[in-house]
Parts: structure tokens; C-alpha cells; sequence
């Protein structure tokens, strides 16, 4: 499985290799000459290449909800969940 890491996480792509997975990071390869200035061409991208994108952008994830791309979002109401499960575990 191939990820894609949305720019906001640029860092997470290098702990994910570490790990064993096959991750690359959205400004990393705008910087190697990729055109993935907008949210489009992002997901386009990651569908072209069969990667599931992790973005905490709302609209990018549900754009890959809407065109059956997989996907990872990280916002607000998944990260309470996170919150939550840990106060109720501590």
C-alpha cells in the first residue's frame, strides 16, 4: 500500500518509511517538480497512483469520499475521538 501525506504532515512520510511503509509526502514532491499546488491535483495524483492520501483537509477528504478513493482524514471530530478514548482509558 502506497500513502500519500498531504503537506500539512510533511515529516510523517519519513516515520511512516521507518515503519516499513511505502510513504511519500505532498511537498516533498512538489519540491522534486510535481504539480500539486491544489487539492485536486493532489488527490488526482494519489488516485493515479493508487494511494490511500492522509490529509486533515475536510474538503480533500471528502472528495475521496464522494469518488470512492481511499483515504485518511485527521480533523477535528477524529481527533476528539482520539482525545476522548484516551481520557476514558487513563
Amino acid at each position: 500500500m502506497k500513502i500519500l501525506i498531504d503537506e500539512m504532515d510533511d515529516g510523517w512520510d519519513e516515520k511512516l518509511k521507518e515503519l516499513g511503509f511505502d510513504a511519500y509526502s505532498v511537498k516533498k514532491l512538489r519540491s522534486e517538480g510535481h504539480k500539486l499546488r491544489t487539492d485536486y491535483s493532489v488527490i488526482n495524483y494519489a488516485k493515479e497512483n493508487n494511494m490511500v492520501l492522509v490529509t486533515r483537509d475536510t474538503e480533500s477528504g471528502q472528495a475521496c469520499e464522494e469518488n470512492n478513493l481511499p483515504y485518511i482524514l485527521l480533523d477535528n471530530s477524529e481527533i476528539f475521538k482520539i482525545v476522548l478514548d484516551k481520557l476514558k482509558n487513563n
